[in-house]
């Protein structure tokens, strides 16, 4: 019976959450329109001034951009390809090519890579940098920069790849700016050289930026069925002090980012992948967010570095550095590349939880080969740690079930009177040595794993598109075909017949026997490995369930007949 309820309420309180998060995206807070001051953010200051390292937010935004077209040229290694604009040297478009944007089938053999930063107007995501500077002229994320070839590629036998941009301003003021490509990383090395021509000292400041705009608002439908709509998209930042911390597009607004530390990092983040801007550890950068043009109908949302002030004496020169992570969020290799910036996974409250389980399912994978056999030796693992208590809990659910026709009796002795029923049942219950909460604990325990498992599965990017067996292509996707959801549905159904309904009221009743159903529509629109995962779990403790009350009867047996 508590085993019932305790179950009932966790399905209920998963149910308001999806429903609450569905609830803020349509009715939630949403950006206003910024502040006439804020405004001025588009160009120069609201006085007419060159935007200063005193003001970084006024670093000249893509709606002030200048007259004329860049040109587009290309930089990749073996596993990234990006387009890079002359325009300001913005990254406008990346392409990862060990990812496929869609599942590996006879159909589709070869479909086109991902596609994380992205020119398009609909989905909008660029890398932008640039210099700004009171003294003198400066390359901002808008200047038309020259490059010397159109084409730069990893070749077999290369470390590595680069690609210049060129500057000039009749003042003698040179920028050169170098993104280098190593092999098998997405990391890029961005350097900016200022080299001063004049005869004054130059001084000024560089920065870096994210933009995007977000992805259009899903339907209901996909918004329940699409793994994706339920992971997290907006800005995100680390700092030593305060580690981890994110904010959502619909928060721009409200909590808008403005903060300067050291030792950290800013990124946009969405499922499976993300861009993070690493300056230099050893720098204080002011790190801040705005909101793009946020009255027009695809406002974009902006995250920025901005960095220290540079001197550069004239006849000197002085380089800016920073690196550009564009790719997947790949577990156990990302704090090599910055601290905490493994924690774009953005398991939240569940790192506790799912980043175990991540680890012991690559271990599992390493072993298999298969993430689909990592899953259910992880049940196993995990239905082995809990079989002491899951044993208490199926015993005393089989014990109460042999107690139904004396409980039975009670209801007709005490009839609606619930007090004396309950005081009846106690007595019963402690004559017969059944503790009712037995039941309680390994559900309290094994939810946080169902939880953390659904995090991991969501968000891993090990598990985007990969294979089962047979029907099943992709364990991050829902079953196509609906056979994990049935499966579940008939093992739920044999486990309710087995289940203890003492002391249960009829409306309780009435609602276990459409739990079944209930639970295999909404697992039918999860990800098939998740489905997985409890299908078997469930599978293994019916049997357990089956072998216990077997071993229970043999011994009410055995004692009846003593």
């Amino acid at each position: 019976m508590n085993q019932t309820r305790t179950l009932l309420f966790f399905a209920l309180m998963f149910v308001a959450y999806l429903l609450w998060t569905e609830w803020e995206k349509d009715y939630g807070p949403h950006p206003q329109a910024a502040t006439p001051a804020a405004q001025t953010d588009a160009g120069k200051n609201a006085d007419g001034s060159v935007p200063s390292a005193a003001n970084p937010a006024n670093v000249p935004n893509e709606s002030a951009a200048s007259d004329g077209k860049g040109q587009l040229v290309t930089l990749s290694n073996d596993v990234l390809r990006l387009t890079i604009d002359t325009r300001g040297g913005s990254i406008v478009r990346s392409e990862l090519l060990a990812y496929p944007d869609e599942p590996v089938t006879k159909k589709n053999p070869t479909p086109p890579p991902a596609r994380l930063l992205d020119d398009s107007p609909e989905h909008f995501f660029a890398a932008q940098d640039g210099l700004v500077s009171n003294t003198g002229a400066a390359p901002d994320h808008r200047a038309l920069f020259q490059a010397a070839t159109t084409e730069a590629k990893l070749t077999d036998g290369e470390k590595s790849v680069s690609l210049d941009l060129t500057w000039t301003d009749p003042s003698g003021i040179k920028v050169v700016k170098r993104y280098t490509l190593g092999r098998t990383t997405y990391v890029v090395d961005f350097d900016q050289r200022i080299e001063n021509g004049s005869s004054a000292t130059w001084t000024g400041n560089a920065y870096q930026q994210l933009q995007r705009v977000p992805a259009p608002k899903a339907n209901w439908f996909k918004a329940y069925t699409d793994p994706a709509q339920h992971s997290f998209f907006g800005a995100a930042w680390y700092s030593p002090e305060n580690k981890f911390d994110s904010l959502s597009f619909l928060d721009f607004a409200k909590k808008p980012l403005n903060h300067a530390f050291s030792g950290g990092w800013v990124s946009m983040i969405q499922h499976y992948f993300f861009v993070a801007w690493i300056p230099p550890a050893d720098q204080t950068v002011t790190y801040s967010s705005s909101i793009v043009d946020p009255t027009s109908a695809t406002p974009r949302y902006l995250v920025r570095a901005f960095g220290p002030a540079i001197q550069v004496a004239p006849g000197q020169s002085t380089d800016s550095v920073a690196r550009l992570y564009i790719g997947p969020k790949l577990q156990g290799t990302l704090d090599a590349v910055a601290p905490g910036l493994e924690l774009t996974s953005n398991y939240g409250w569940l790192t506790i939880i799912a980043q175990p389980l991540h680890w012991l399912l690559s271990q599992l994978h390493a072993i298999s080969g298969n993430w689909g056999v990592a899953i259910i030796l992880l049940v196993l693992i995990i239905k082995g740690a809990l079989l002491k208590l899951t044993d208490a809990q199926f015993r005393s659910g089989a014990r109460m079930r042999k107690l139904q026709p004396r409980v039975q009796a009670l209801k007709e002795r005490y009839g609606d009177d619930r007090m004396k029923m309950q005081q009846a049942m106690m007595e019963l219950y402690k004559k017969e040595k059944i503790n009712p909460m037995a039941g309680c604990l390994p559900i309290l325990i094994t939810f946080p794993i169902f939880i953390g498992l659904l995090r991991v599965l969501s968000e891993s990017i090990e598990l985007r598109h990969a294979p089962f067996f047979g029907w099943i292509h992709d364990l991050s996707a829902p079953d196509p075909f609906y056979v994990l959801p049935v499966l579940y549905f008939l093992v739920t159904l044999l486990t309710q017949r087995m289940m203890s309904t003492v002391g249960m009221d009829p409306t309780q009743a009435k609602m276990m026997k459409v739990m079944p159903l209930l639970f295999g529509i909404f697992f039918a629109f999860f990800p098939s490995g998740l489905v997985l995962y409890w299908t078997v779990n469930g599978a293994t403790s019916l049997l357990q369930q089956w072998w216990i009350n077997r071993s229970v009867d043999k011994a009410h047996e055995k004692a009846r007949t003593a």
